[in-house]
């Protein structure tokens, strides 16, 4: 995969491309990732598929000077801009992947752009339910004042977060992620930036639901079976409605399922 960089507004946004194939692969990393999470993809499914993954605001290499405010339109512009970039046409037909947070800004994609999408893979996606914690902290004024606050000043947090998985009433894994994204200055602000940002990356899943029927879009979701962090009853609720062309496979993973040892399982995803 080779990296190239469109200007956007007052930023610049880096993206990673390869392959050969006649097909378009556009993919969407998680949080903290980056789109060289999805090079190993190249060297399987290159000469199948062009693979474009782009970083998001305030991740990997791209610079964003839009402020904390990112929208759903600005995420459309800058792919058909890379389209054409790329030699494709801006209206080309693709096949869309996301991982986690990257899964929410996919659905939100696919909403904007339902025509274009001829296949939705996600893997362990964010966006298949509202995370209360999340809503509170990005879209109220008084969550955000403690989230900001909090980000300043974690101690109290810290304390109610050891405190309870002190009284076992925390589940592990969940302990182990919040303290890692809490316990460092850097971390936090990277953190709030992020969250903050992605706060209009709300997608509708009846609109979502409609266009898949609408358009015969095939949806696949992955999830690891031992992953805390994204359960699959919200695609279970989501699938309601459209089981003819959405389906759910389990792989023996936890959260992180964009790994190279899965590539059989993601490969699947794109033939079925």
């Amino acid at each position: 995969m080779q990296s190239a960089i469109l200007l956007y507004k007052q930023s610049s946004v880096h993206y990673r491309y390869g392959g050969k194939g006649s097909q378009l692969l556009l993919c969407l990393h998680g949080y903290g990732e980056t789109a060289n999470s999805f090079d190993f993809l190249e060297t399987h499914l290159g000469s199948a598929y062009s693979i474009i993954a782009i970083d998001l605001p305030f991740h990997g290499l791209t610079q964003w000077k839009e402020g904390l405010d990112f929208k759903v339109q600005d995420l459309t512009v800058i792919v058909r801009a890379i389209l054409t970039a790329r030699g494709w046409s801006s209206d080309a037909a693709f096949t869309l992947m996301g991982f986690s947070m990257g899964g929410r800004a996919a659905l939100s994609l696919l909403q904007a752009l339902p025509q274009q999408v001829q296949r939705l893979v996600l893997l362990a996606p964010d966006g298949l339910k509202v995370n209360r914690w999340y809503w509170l902290a990005t879209q109220t004024l008084i969550g955000n004042g403690l989230f900001r606050f909090t980000m300043h000043y974690p101690g109290w947090f810290f304390f109610i977060l050891n405190t309870g998985n002190k009284l076992k009433l925390i589940n592990q894994s969940i302990y182990k992620f919040t303290r890692y994204y809490i316990h460092d200055a850097a971390i936090r602000k990277e953190l709030y930036n992020r969250w903050i940002c992605m706060r209009h990356i709300t997608p509708d899943l009846k609109i979502i639901r409609d266009a898949v029927r609408q358009y015969k879009i095939p949806v696949r979701l992955l999830y690891g079976k031992y992953d805390r962090i994204i359960l699959t009853q919200p695609a279970e609720r989501f699938r309601k409605g459209i089981e003819e062309w959405c389906t759910i496979s389990i792989l023996p993973a936890g959260h992180q399922v964009l790994q190279e040892k899965h590539i059989d399982a993601i490969a699947e995803s794109l033939r079925v």
